[in-house]
């Protein structure tokens, strides 16, 4: 019976542990090391709120680049982020991927299908992903460039900005934030 009062002790000691201290420590840590002092980067266009930085957003007119689908219901909920669990032997799942490359080739027909990116037509793991690689990019330049009027070595030439390194040079690949991208392109057409 000591044994058994032992470990409860034991037990609660660890649980208070990890429920309070270990996410203080990870708290304080984000403040002090983090970016954006471990809050959430959001971005404001004339003082309004327009996204989060770590979140997708859906973008459908021709005028912005486009991000990866989600797969977390209408737009891009954050309360349902998931991956659609289904296989690439899945018959839905390959009809649905065929419906965006279908739809992808018609707002880009300078495309051909072997040309269209996968991760245009897949969603990410969570469904939320809100960066493309730059190729994703550059293959959209041609239509939002015809779509804002603009040049495509204009709209090349934001897109170049926008590319982001990969962390410390080594993690991660190079890629770039849809909605960053669309602001600055907003913002150069004013």
């Amino acid at each position: 019976m000591k044994n058994l009062i032992k470990s409860f002790r034991l037990t609660l000691v660890f649980c208070a542990f990890f429920a309070i201290c270990y996410v203080l420590v990870l708290w304080i840590f984000a403040q002090v090391a983090g970016p954006n002092s471990g809050d959430a980067e959001v971005l404001t266009v004339d003082g309004k709120v327009v996204g989060s930085t770590h979140i997708g957003q859906q973008f459908t007119q021709d005028i912005y680049f486009w991000g990866r689908p989600s797969y977390a219901g209408d737009g891009y909920d954050a309360t349902r982020s998931a991956g659609s669990n289904k296989g690439p032997t899945n018959e839905a799942y390959l009809k649905e991927v065929e419906a965006r490359i279908d739809t992808f080739l018609i707002h880009h027909p300078y495309l051909n299908r072997a040309e269209v990116p996968a991760e245009m037509v897949t969603a990410s793991g969570s469904g939320l992903d809100p960066d493309i690689t730059p190729a994703s990019a550059y293959v959209q330049v041609k239509r939002v460039a015809q779509a804002r009027h603009l040049s495509e070595e204009t709209v090349k030439a934001l897109v170049d900005q926008a590319v982001e390194a990969p962390l410390l040079g080594l993690f991660g690949p190079k890629k770039v934030n849809v909605l960053k991208l669309n602001i600055v392109l907003d913002k150069s057409a004013k």
